[in-house]
This record gives C-alpha cells, structure tokens and sequence, in this order.
C-alpha cells in the first residue's frame, strides 16, 4: 500500500452537491490541491475550475481516473455509480475517499473491497457520523464503563424533510437506491455497530410505502429540488420522481456477532428532523439529545429511579462550525492523514460493508414477510487484509 509523497493531487468525481466536501482538503500550503473534476453538469465544472484553477475538468469520470497527474480521488456521485467508479479508480492505482454507502448491493461491496485487496489500494468511506462529537461522547462513556457492558442498542430516526430529499430524485427508486435503509441507516447502522462492539449478523425488518405511495402526482425530472418547509402536511407533497418504490417507513432488529441486540426506526414523514440513540449496559443507558449544536448533549441514567427526564449525569457535546458540525472536516483530515501514511481511517472498509450488508439483508426482509435473514461475511482474504490495514 503506497503512501502519498509531496504534494496530493485530488480529483472529484461528483463536484455538485456533496462534493463539496472536498474542499476541506484544499489546502496549497499544506501541499494538498483539488486539480481536477468529473460531472455531467457544465456549471458545477465551471465553478469548480474557477474556485480551485483546476487543470482539468470533465464530463466523464474515466478521463479523470485514467490521468497519471491525480494521486487521490473523492468520489461523491449518486449510490448506484459507487460500485464501477471506485472499482476504476482503485483499477489505475488512485486512493479513494468514497462517500457512503458504499455501495448498493452486498456483491458490490465485497467488488469494490476485493479490487482494494487486488490493488493494494487506499479506501476510505465517508462515515462521518464516527466524528460528530454527540457519537463520539458516547464512545467514550461507553469505552469508560458508564453504563457497565453494553447489552442493547436503538436508534429513531426521524427524517422530517424525507419528502423533499429522497423522493423527488432517483433515491425513490430501488433500482438505483436499493432501499433508504442504505442512503440513511447507513451511518446509523454504523454508529449502532462501533458504540455496541459488533457487526449484526441476523436482521428482521418490517415497513412499507405507508404514506408517499397515497401521492400520485409523478411529474418530476429525477433531481432534487430543495427542501421547503412549507410542504407541509407530507400528502401536500407534489413532484415526485416517476417512480416511487422504496419504504417511507422501516424498521429492523439486528442479532449482533457479539450478543448485542439492537434495533432501528426510520420515518420520512415526521414533521422533525433528527436522531436518537439509546445504548444499555449492565450499569446503566445513555441517551443523546441532539446531534449536532451548542444545545446537544449526553445524558446517563445509572442509579435506580421512576421517571427522570434530566438523567443523572449530563454531559455537553462540543460542536464544530464546518459541515455536519466539524464532521466533515474532521473526516477529510483525516483522509489526507491517511494518504500520508500517519493514521487509519476511523471507519474501515469492513465495517462500511456490514452496515450495507445489514440495510440490505433488512430491505430484503421486510419485502419478503419480515422473514429473517442472516448477513453473509467477507472471505477470508477481504476479513484478512482490512483487518491487517
């Protein structure tokens, strides 16, 4: 595996929307430069050139992936191009921070993972929900023995602007989503498996199109469109994608590798937007409040009582100002540490790939009478390298 000398050399594939991202790692005197950009769209390259006096842009990835100038690449395209777009560039020997999920499918993962192995190359996915400051509080309390060994973990998640960002553009299609288990639950299943010390391997799920699927307006163009608070009650909702037919409701129940059981809610229609953990040991829960924010905190239940809303500990959470509050930039940083050989990415491949597992084995069955399924492991050759890297 090859660490970057001098300066880095970063392409973007997919400068519009969440590639932005990548402009925490633009940084000259530090010896890191975004040079080159691959999109559909003419404006963003434009804009893109203009910010960064990148030396190439273009329309097509391969061009970007086949140039020898390019150390390192960010891919943030739509899910379904992970897969072939990581694949080539870890093919012509570039680094690759690719965001989540990492991809649609079980077999596109352990595609991408095996041409890492192939390659020797440098992956790291972009779960930066491992660097929120409300996840990384709990880390620590849990990793402190708070809350005794953890037994039990559960997420809500509440996505309140579901209506506007998933179903209006290609997210409402499995056949380039698979299933908003992977788009959203992605980092919660993550989060679910690194605060509870393992990977699920027996999933349950349950959920169905219970509301958006009542909407028949399909007139939209596949983009997105931007969120308006004003698309309120969710059956005013107008414009959706052509087609519609991911869950707006799930639920999933994970058998954990460890003994842990967790569980996970997510719902597209609620007028709120944010998430919740709950993780129980043998001493005691936590709970957070809040994510992100000055008002975030932790708070810890661990001597017996009725009900307490204020918990008996209560720890603030530190926030940043950058995206995601300082996730993404602290993610970013890291990639670059990472290409210089000075650390490991907090999120592994591995992991990445037991969350998509995890999402898809619970798409698979609530659509199939919530029958359980149980989450296929890497091969050994896969579980061996990322483990060593």
């Amino acid at each position: 595996m090859r660490d970057v000398a001098g300066e880095i050399r970063i392409g973007v594939i997919g400068a519009g929307g969440r590639g932005g991202l990548a402009r925490h790692a633009h940084n000259p005197e530090d010896g890191v430069r975004l040079v080159a950009a691959a999109d559909p769209e003419k404006e963003v390259l434009e804009t893109f050139k203009e910010k960064y006096d990148a030396n190439f842009v273009t329309a097509d990835y391969r061009e970007l992936v086949a140039r020898d100038d390019i150390d390192a690449v960010f891919i943030c395209s739509p899910d379904y191009a992970h897969e072939t777009q990581a694949i080539a560039a870890l093919e012509t020997g570039k680094s690759v921070y690719l965001e989540k999920p990492l991809a649609i499918t079980i077999e596109g993962c352990d595609r991408i993972l095996e041409a890492a192995c192939r390659t020797k190359g440098k992956l790291c996915i972009g779960h930066n929900m491992r660097h929120m400051q409300s996840v990384l509080t709990m880390k620590r309390l849990i990793d402190e023995g708070a809350i005794g060994q953890v037994k039990a973990g559960w997420c809500r998640h509440f996505v309140g602007h579901g209506g506007d960002f998933y179903f209006k553009d290609w997210h409402a299609d499995r056949t380039k989503s698979n299933s908003l288990l992977l788009q959203k639950a992605a980092h919660d299943i993550d989060v679910l498996h690194w605060l509870c010390g393992g990977y699920s391997k027996r999933i349950t799920g349950m959920g169905g199109l219970t509301v958006y699927g009542e909407i028949s307006e399909r007139v939209g163009d596949g983009t997105f469109k931007g969120c308006d608070p004003s698309h309120w009650p969710p059956l005013t909702q107008t414009g959706f994608n052509p087609v519609v037919d991911v869950e707006d409701l799930s639920m999933m129940l994970m058998q954990l590798d460890n003994g842990v059981f967790c569980s996970y809610q997510q719902c597209h229609y609620t007028p709120d937007y944010w998430r919740n953990y709950t993780i129980i040991g043998t001493e005691g829960r936590l709970e957070n409040f809040g994510v992100m924010g000055d008002d975030a905190v932790v708070r810890v239940w661990n001597k017996r009582c009725g009900y307490n809303a204020d918990g008996d500990i209560t720890v603030p959470v530190a926030s940043g100002t950058a995206g995601h509050g300082g996730a993404d930039e602290l993610i970013v940083a890291e990639f670059i540490r990472y290409l210089r050989g000075e650390c490991q990415p907090s999120t592994s491949a591995l992991a990445a790939r037991y969350s998509v597992a995890a999402g898809c084995m619970a798409a698979d069955s609530l659509r199939n009478g919530s029958a359980p399924r149980d989450v296929p492991a890497v091969s050994a050759e896969i579980q061996e390298y990322f483990t060593a890297t």
